[in-house]
This record gives C-alpha cells, structure tokens and sequence, in this order.
C-alpha cells in the first residue's frame, strides 16, 4: 500500500486541503505571481485511473495566463477524504461546487477528463450557480453515452470489458493494486507508446493508497448500476437538459477508449470541438501543449465573471 502523502507532489503550485459537503479534499493550486483582484479560478477534474497530477502541464501555463487554476483529488482519490458512499455524480457535482466555494470563488470553470468530464458535463444542470463555463476533455456528454451509436462503438473497444470486470466484486480493485490493470488501462486507451514509465508508476503507486481502488471502482459501479433506477433515471432526465453556459469539447483523434463524439443537441452554443490529431485518451497528457493552446484560446473568448454584488441584465 502508498501512503496518501505519496501524491503531493511538489511542482509550480501549493497544496492546500480544502472541506467541502461533509469531506475534506486535496487542491493543488497555481495562480498568477501578481494580481489586482483575484484570478478568475479554473478548476479541473481528473479522470481513471489518474490524480490531480494528471493536469501538472496545465496548472502552470493556466496560471501563467492569468487565471487561478486548481487540480482536485475527487472524492475517494488520492490526497482527499476517502468515506464509504457518495461516488455517484450528483454527489461528486456537490463536491465540486463546495471545493469552488471553499476556494474563495463565487463560480469557475470547471474542466473535467474522463469520469471528471463526465462531473464537469453534469455541472451546468446540477449545480449551476457556481458553473460559470464548462471544459470537457475525451469525455462525450452523458446522454450520449446512453444512444446506441455510441453503445456500438464502445463495444468494440477494451472500454467495455473495463467496465463489465468493474462491476464486479473485489476482484478489480485487487488488479489496481496488486495486478497490472492500472498500466494496462492507460496503455490500452492512450494512443501507441504511451505513458512512459515514469507516468505509470505514479498512477499504479496512487492506486494503492487505502481505498483508492474501491472509490474509483464504486464511480464506474454507479454509472452503470443506476441507470434502471429512480436516481440514475433523476440524473438522466437533469443532464439532458439543454447546457445554458459556453462549452469546450476536446478529444484525441487515437482516443482507444471513448470514440470522438461531438455533444448532441442538449448542448446550446457557444460549442466549441476541438479534434487533437495522433492524441489517445489521456489527451491533456498525451498532447499537453495542443491541449493548453485549446483551453488558454477558449477561456480568453469566455464572458467576464460576474463582480460580485453584480446582477444579471
């Protein structure tokens, strides 16, 4: 087993332990040197099998221009609290907007990979007094994940024998932590040659913190698990409807796991798709500069946030 310290890495950024509906969660956080007012903040969410470390390459050159930005651990991951329950989204989507809070802002914009893109998608309906803009990274919107196209696509690929094995009991969190699973699922979704070992060996040793493996597999769990019920059903009906504030989508064009889908009509303008060419998967990883570029050229384009005290006209 790792201990969770083994995930603080030291970096162009400060660690700091924030509390947030019921839990208390590790942020790392990068902002410009010098500001007259606070930095608008940008706070992005990992997917699996990754940490807050995932965005290393982007908390500095989000800071650089001009933004304070903030890499989460998700609830059940790495350096933040590790309870027994909440791994569905709409208590993750909770986390988030109590983290955004917890960080002195009124609202951010909230980037999410994979899972988190997943929990970035669902913020607008959620929780949307304090989703200011929303970035999504190999990650399609939640009601597409549920049409037959996509259906079809997924069963051609790695991703759905993954999440048919994490439906079962105990046995894949024993392959995160004692098995190959973790290196095996980065290998299969990114795209040729990726990750170099260095990467691997992070995010195997961040799996076997206590209780990482059980959370994350307790997430994939509920996406599938609740669909027939009253609360997937709930949260199906929420995210499908249309997405009022300004939305990035980028995707790798070698993406092993997720096939390249542009949103569907739930989501309203302005829409932004950007294709990522030879990048798999781990997209902000695989491809750090192209996908920097995308988001530093989006967010320059976003509507000022609201002063506060500010009304809407």
């Amino acid at each position: 087993m790792t201990d969770s310290s083994a995930v603080l890495l030291d970096g162009p950024w400060r660690h700091r332990f924030v509390s947030a509906n019921g839990a208390r969660f590790h942020v790392a956080v990068s902002a410009p040197a010098s500001a007259p007012e606070p930095a608008p903040l940008v706070l992005l969410l990992h997917g699996i099998p990754q940490t807050w470390w995932a965005w290393r390459h982007q908390l500095p050159a989000l800071a650089a221009a001009g933004y304070q930005a903030a890499a989460m651990d998700l609830r059940g991951t790495g350096a933040s609290d590790k309870p027994p329950h909440g791994y569905d989204v709409p208590t993750l989507a909770r986390d988030v907007a109590g983290v955004v809070r917890s960080l002195g802002a009124r609202s951010a914009v909230v980037v999410g990979h994979g899972i988190g893109g997943t929990v970035a998608w669902s913020m607008p309906a959620l929780q949307p007094a304090v989703t200011r803009a929303v970035g999504v990274l190999s990650a399609p919107h939640p009601a597409a994940l549920h049409t037959a196209a996509v259906a079809r696509h997924l069963l051609t690929r790695t991703t759905a024998r993954r999440i048919a094995l994490a439906q079962l009991p105990w046995f894949p969190e024993r392959r995160l932590t004692r098995g190959d699973l973790v290196v095996r699922m980065l290998r299969e979704w990114g795209a040729p040659g990726w990750p170099p070992d260095d990467v691997a060996a992070r995010y195997r040793d961040a799996a076997r913190v206590p209780f990482a493996a059980h959370s994350a597999m307790e997430t994939v769990r509920w996406l599938v698990r609740s669909t027939p019920r009253v609360d997937g059903q709930r949260y199906l009906a929420a995210v499908r409807r249309p997405v009022e504030v300004p939305v990035l989508q980028v995707h790798g064009t070698a993406d092993r796991c997720i096939p390249l889908v542009a949103a569907p009509t739930v989501v309203g303008n302005p829409h932004v798709f950007r294709a990522v060419e030879g990048a798999g998967h781990f997209v902000h990883e695989e491809a750090p500069e192209a996908t920097t570029e995308a988001l530093v050229q989006w967010l320059a384009g976003l509507p000022a946030p609201r002063a506060p005290g500010a009304t809407a006209t």
